[in-house]
């Protein structure tokens, strides 16, 4: 993975005149494509004032969850610890909602609009154990630019 090479196309993504929401999934599709263990990749955002995530874009096979309650899976802890998750064996966690067989490990980084967590970024792969610092780091990039134009 060339995370410099990465980082410049999401720059580009982030900085074209497109809709915030063709931008966001032009950055699900870029991930899914150049990172061959990104199986699936999707925003989730805070529905309201409810206290719940909501899918937003992604890219990879479809998912029954659509709006995950905060506190339950990966995603919803998320929301609550305001901090990153990374599972490197999802048969490991208790509090994990199946997206489907294939999924392996999983990796969620918070979004942060002036300091309040409005989202995240979520990664699911087919790999068990394969996510590593630099993913995080990449993945924290992103968000970072992402909080930019919300």
């Amino acid at each position: 993975m060339d995370i410099y090479k990465i980082q410049k196309e999401i720059d580009a993504i982030i900085a074209s005149s497109n809709t915030t929401d063709i931008k966001l999934q032009k950055i699900c599709d870029t991930l899914e494509n150049q990172i061959s263990y990104y199986d699936w990749v999707g925003f989730y955002f805070k529905n309201g004032n409810k206290e719940e995530l909501k899918l937003a874009q992604y890219t990879g096979e479809e998912t029954e969850h659509t709006i995950i309650p905060f506190g339950k899976g990966i995603c919803g802890q998320v929301a609550v610890s305001n901090q990153n998750f990374v599972v490197q064996d999802v048969s490991e966690q208790d509090n994990y909602i199946s997206c489907g067989w294939k999924v392996k490990s999983e990796i969620v980084i918070p979004i942060f609009v002036d300091g309040e967590n409005v989202g995240q970024i979520d990664i699911d792969s087919h790999t068990a154990n394969t996510f590593t610092d630099s993913d995080e780091e990449l993945l924290e990039y992103i968000c970072k630019k992402v909080a930019t134009i919300l």
